[in-house]
């Protein structure tokens, strides 16, 4: 019988997922009670005054009180000057009643900081400076604002337009602490009216007083009585809110600035949009049901991170808060919002453009990093020493990946796995959904199905591939289950409201919830992936965390109560945290089981800012439609904004069945995209390569190859994001951050700085038209060589066979051209480099090799880093870390040299003095040198002399 139940729930379930969203299922800010409380709050003179005699100053901080002129309650300031041109303001209760959250965890250290000095101060204002450049911080008395100005340019604003709001915590008015409290003060009141004398003008006094006592209480009172304030229902569930009203809001203003982006993830263009008159953008993990495309509604991950450009200056502005938020965006001018002591420093036309952003949030306290660049690179740069870096995945984890909701059993992974063989198409990672578990219970197998698991990974690991299975964090509250059984035994099950084990249905019925904000629940989870611990897995196999913001089918909005309790901390102050745990605690638990030597892959839907340090991220259930695949590359660039570069869209769509038309395009674009996995619902049809015909599926074999062919350009990019926080796949503005053209472009991008690939996202496209960006530079289209000027328009005509891709003038990118199985039969294969001239007729670029796979890189310098340079006719190989040591069996095979000259004669010179003459062969037609088998090992010093 319960078989049949759980068949039951699994069915309707699956037809559940199989709609377009239900939008009546997620809240709009109107139904979301502290959002329309916030919203509610116009731009004017904000109530709020800097008390400058509560000024304290410390070798790390400055500190200053604030007080709501219309409550008396008093905030906290902090201010601080960071390494690396930042500032940091931190806003918090004086004296709470209770503490208030603050977001652990996410930062990889405390900032290291920098004195602040005070320039001057005044009743008015207080003037500090940041350091050089004219930098100042100028906080204004009344009302309460802090501008940050660099000379006579002011770079942003903070409550110009008065929408700090801080909710204070309080004692509801009907309790009895609160009564007994208000009883207690209204007899000393008394008293002191007995006993105390007072003149006449005492007494007028002492009324107005009173009369104004009185007015700020009924303003109170009005606040505690608006709905939503202590409890708050939607559709069929309330919220208790035991602690009250705590959200908070800060406003900022960008004078200058056009053009904003980030804030993922969102289903909509790269630049952010105005939202006057609409729902704010909101971030807020939630599972959403193939989502709408344009739409500021909340999606699987929350970044709260907001980066600025102008031709004048990239800055970000990161908000550390992971309640649930919503982004408002608003266009002004910028001499609207100047006034008092900013005049004295400033001079700003009344004409300029200027963007206001506003950050409204549940609860918490307002915590909040102003990175300054200048330039988008310096940017990069800062969020990633908050935060960190991307981690540096196996080079497998960068080629292709073969999924779908759900393989049957061993029987078929081992057809699909022969099937890419008989295909000839390589692929690295087969991939196990949810129904490979016994009974959806993660950490096991299905014994009908999948009864000699090892036997399963032994034979992909005997052609060097690899295994992805989902282990999701609803665990099915069943007594026979060790997993239960232990986490209900270690206490480790988040809380509901009473105390209980929080309980809602997922995918295996009724399911418990790991509280993954507790280390040591933490530890566990990843002891759990010792082989001894999860039997059937071997070396090659890794890890899907699926279902992580975390889905409650029941619950509010598909999710968890926001009155679960974590530890003494509600759920609704740690809500955007919870998957960033999740993938945290399993990344960790792969490395440990291989006794810290292997590089894990995890891949994760639900994420927060630094999820970026434990693995890759996809942009969840989209549909086979041609927007979707349109809008895979806006989202996926405002994610490597905001640090997180290992993205992808499911290929082909996750719901409905594609066009063969879209299915090969898709190919063509995610071969193309960091993240490259096809990925199908368990409803639509088979979409392995080979079922769409002969000719399509030589479209998909060409595709594939071609990202397997640029594993090695898509390595040093991903090292290089590792070590840098640069972003992998880019807009075009952030290399071109003078270029107003490129500032919104959304349907081309560049991977690094050296190839522009534009996809073919129009269903029956003949052509398709590019910018190719850089007065004065060159571009070659990758296939044809042939040669292009920037800063143009270029209408490329296409047929099914065209991807788009152009090789930047200057650049030199390495390239393994023969075809294998897998990326790990390539190890030892010979590289090919690929020369593409600039105007001046130089280029350079890098080639990175490893391992592939281990920590050595970093435990031990076991890498090789070349720098390849060309110019004056000289082509040569320089070590870039004479420190390191490893060594390499691949060697230059092939060097193209497009658009140059013919030469007379060709030599390579080797390290130890070597010379020798090369054979070349020349296409004058589309001026292309080859010169084959260098032949010198791919770790070497060498040059080549063309004469």
């Amino acid at each position: 019988m319960a078989a049949s139940c759980d068949s039951l729930v699994l069915i309707l379930l699956v037809c559940l997922s199989a709609q377009a969203v239900d939008r009546s299922n997620f809240k709009t800010c109107d139904q979301s009670a502290f959002c329309k409380r916030q919203r509610e709050l116009k731009p004017g003179q904000s109530p709020y005054r800097a008390l400058l005699d509560t000024l304290e100053l410390s070798d790390s901080r400055i500190t200053l009180q604030l007080i709501n002129d219309n409550n008396k309650v008093r905030l906290l300031l902090e201010l601080y000057r960071l390494q690396g041109n930042m500032t940091r303001v931190k806003i918090n209760e004086l004296k709470p009643i209770k503490p208030r959250y603050e977001v652990p965890d996410v930062l990889i250290s405390d900032p290291l900081t920098e004195a602040l000095s005070v320039v001057s101060q005044d009743e008015n204002s207080l003037v500090l400076s940041l350091g050089g450049k004219e930098q100042r911080l100028i906080v204004s008395a009344q009302p309460f604002r802090l501008d940050i100005v660099e000379g006579p340019q002011v770079l942003m604003s903070l409550n110009s337009r008065g929408l700090l709001a801080f909710e204070h915590l309080r004692a509801r008015k009907d309790t009895i602490s609160h009564k007994i409290s208000s009883t207690v003060g209204s007899m000393w009141d008394s008293l002191k009216n007995i006993f105390s004398s007072k003149s006449e003008s005492e007494e007028v006094t002492g009324q107005e007083n009173a009369e104004k006592q009185s007015d700020e209480d009924e303003q109170i009172r009005e606040e505690e009585d608006k709905p939503g304030m202590w409890e708050e229902t939607f559709k069929s569930h309330s919220d208790s809110k035991p602690n009250g009203p705590s959200s908070i809001s800060l406003d900022f203003s960008l004078p200058g600035v056009e053009h904003v982006y980030g804030i993922p993830e969102h289903a909509d263009t790269l630049k952010l949009k105005n939202t006057d008159g609409s729902d704010p953008y909101r971030l807020y993990n939630l599972d959403v049901f193939q989502y709408e495309l344009h739409n500021p509604m909340a999606l699987y991950g929350a970044v709260p991170v907001l980066i600025s450009h102008s031709t004048d200056r990239t800055m970000g502005i990161f908000w550390l808060n992971a309640a649930e938020t919503w982004v408002d965006i608003s266009s002004n001018t910028a001499g609207k919002t100047m006034f008092g002591k900013m005049l004295d420093f400033v001079k700003v036309s009344s004409e300029a453009p200027q963007t206001d952003v506003r950050w409204i949030s549940e609860s918490g306290i307002i915590d909040v990093f102003i990175m300054l660049g200048p330039k988008p690179t310096d940017v990069f740069t800062q969020y990633a020493s908050l935060t960190g870096t991307q981690s540096f995945p196996p080079l497998s984890a960068l080629a292709y990946h073969q999924c779908r909701w759900n393989y049957n059993d061993q029987e078929d992974v081992k057809a699909v796995d022969q099937g890419f063989d008989e295909h000839d198409i390589p692929y690295d990672f087969i991939w196990l959904d949810i129904e490979h578990a016994d009974g959806k219970r993660y950490f096991t197998w299905d014994p009908s199905k999948f009864p000699q698991p090892k036997d399963m990974l032994q034979g992909l690991m005997d052609k060097r591939r690899k295994l992805v299975a989902i282990v999701d964090p609803h665990i099915r509250v069943d007594s026979g289950y060790r997993i239960h059984n232990e986490i209900r035994s270690k206490n480790f099950y988040v809380k509901n409201k009473d105390g209980g084990d929080y309980e809602g249905w997922c995918w295996p019925g009724n399911s418990g919830y790991p509280d993954f904000t507790n280390p040591e629940m933490r530890a566990w989870w990843a002891s759990m992936f010792a082989y001894d611990q999860y039997e059937g897995s071997m070396a090659n196999q890794y890890i899907w965390n699926d279902m992580n913001e975390p889905s409650v089918f029941n619950g509010p909005e598909v999710t968890m109560h926001k009155d679960a309790l974590h530890g003494v901390w509600e759920h609704r102050e740690v809500h955007n945290l919870y998957g960033l745990y999740v993938q945290k605690a399993t990344a960790d638990g792969l490395i440990q089981r291989s006794g810290g030597v292997e590089r894990p892959f995890v891949l994760t839907r639900a994420f927060f800012a630094g999820s970026q340090r434990y693995g890759a991220v996809w942009t969840g259930d989209n549909a086979a439609e041609w927007g979707h695949l349109k809008m895979s590359i806006p989202m996926c660039l405002s994610l490597g904004l905001v640090g997180i570069s290992f993205c992808g869209a499911d290929v082909g769509g996750f719901f409905k069945h594609p066009s063969e038309e879209l299915l090969v395009r898709w190919y063509q674009a995610g071969a193309y995209q960091p993240f490259f996995r096809a990925h199908a619902h368990i409803d639509t049809p088979r979409r392995e390569p080979w079922l769409f015909g002969p000719e399509n599926t030589a479209l998909i074999r060409e595709a594939v190859r071609q990202r397997y062919a640029l594993l090695p350009y898509w390595y040093q990019l991903f090292y290089n994001a590792h070590r840098t926080g640069q972003p992998v796949m880019r807009p075009l503005w952030v290399e071109y951050p003078d270029n107003v053209a490129t500032f919104s472009i959304e349907d081309e991008y560049l991977i690094g700085k050296d190839l522009l690939v534009h996809p073919v996202t129009d269903e029956g496209a003949s052509g398709v038209t590019a910018y190719l960006p850089g007065k004065g530079e060159v571009w070659y289209d990758v296939h044809t060589f042939q040669k292009h000027d920037g800063d143009q328009n270029l209408y490329i005509p296409v047929t099914m066979n065209s991807i788009p891709v152009f090789q930047r003038g200057g650049s030199i990118i390495c390239r393994k051209d023969r075809v294998r199985r897998s990326s790990s039969c390539m190890e030892n294969d010979p590289y090919s480099l690929y020369v593409a001239l600039s105007s001046q007729g130089s280029a350079e670029g890098e080639l990175y090799i490893d391992d592939f796979h281990t920590f050595n890189f970093e435990k031990s310098k076991q890498f090789v880093h070349r720098q390849l340079s060309f110019s004056d006719n000289i082509l040569s190989s320089r070590n870039l870390s004479p420190d390191s040591q490893f060594s390499t069996g691949s060697w230059i095979e092939k060097i193209v040299i497009i658009g140059g000259s013919q030469p007379s004669s060709v030599t390579l010179k080797t390290e130890d003095g070597t010379e020798s003459t090369l054979e070349f062969e020349f296409d004058s037609t589309r001026a292309v040198l080859t010169l084959r088998k260098p032949a010198v090992n791919a770790a070497a010093d060498w040059t080549v002399l063309l004469r």
